[in-house]
């Protein structure tokens, strides 16, 4: 019965490493896109009034679409895998504007500073794990010693 248990365990282990990038880039890839899109019809994101609440200095009518087509960008760069670096230097680039209400906008995002999160709060630190995600992708995309910005990444 061990000896069974142990080869489940090799086989499931060896699969998920086998697979981990992959999974982590499509499902990275299926949420900004979707994030991305829902920002393309007026009032359908959730993130919208954060975003006019913390970003009231620049122009909606522009931004607005601008961050809709650069998250989409990200997205499809994570599902088609090539680009990788370009891809999460543009992710990392918007997380600065993601985090900024929590410094613009602190009465949006703290119920109860510093542990109480709002929903909006919430919804913020949550990229955090996105940002974790896009840094163990990063990991694998250095497969030889030349650097190939378009290089797709390296799964072992």
């Amino acid at each position: 019965m061990e000896e069974t248990l142990a080869r489940i365990d090799r086989t499931v282990t060896c699969w998920m490493q086998r697979n981990a990038t992959m999974l982590l880039r499509w499902s990275m890839g299926i949420v900004f896109i979707w994030f991305g899109a829902l920002k393309l019809f007026p009032g359908l994101s959730p993130a919208d009034g954060l975003i006019r609440a913390s970003m009231w200095f620049l122009p909606m009518d522009y931004f607005i679409p601008f961050l809709a087509i650069w998250e989409i960008t990200i997205g499809v760069g994570f599902l088609i895998g090539y680009g990788m670096r370009v891809t999460i230097l543009l992710l990392f680039l918007q997380m600065i504007g993601t985090l900024a209400p929590l410094i613009l906008t602190p009465h949006l995002v703290w119920a109860s500073f510093p542990f109480g999160l709002t929903l909006e709060g919430q919804y913020i630190i949550k990229n955090f794990v996105l940002m974790s995600a896009a840094v163990s992708v990063g990991s694998n995309v250095r497969s030889s010693d030349t650097f190939d910005v378009w290089q797709r990444p390296h799964v072992q």
